[in-house]
């Protein structure tokens, strides 16, 4: 899913940039002067990590 599509709660992975084969929630989603889109990640143990939209993939959510 392209980084223009990440929604708030979204569950990601990060593909992407430092924080490689890290997981958790997308969370305040902004946008760069220069037209970048940033995210903040919270892991499942409360860590939080800033990354670029760009390196992050959305994990699809499984309905039961």
């Amino acid at each position: 899913m392209a980084a223009e599509n990440l929604k708030d709660g979204d569950e990601c992975k990060v593909i992407g940039g430092t924080h490689v084969g890290k997981s958790g929630k997308v969370r305040d989603i902004n946008t760069s002067k220069t037209g970048h889109i940033t995210i903040t990640v919270v892991q499942e143990n409360g860590e939080r990590f800033k990354t670029l939209g760009k390196n992050v993939v959305v994990i699809p959510q499984v309905n039961p």
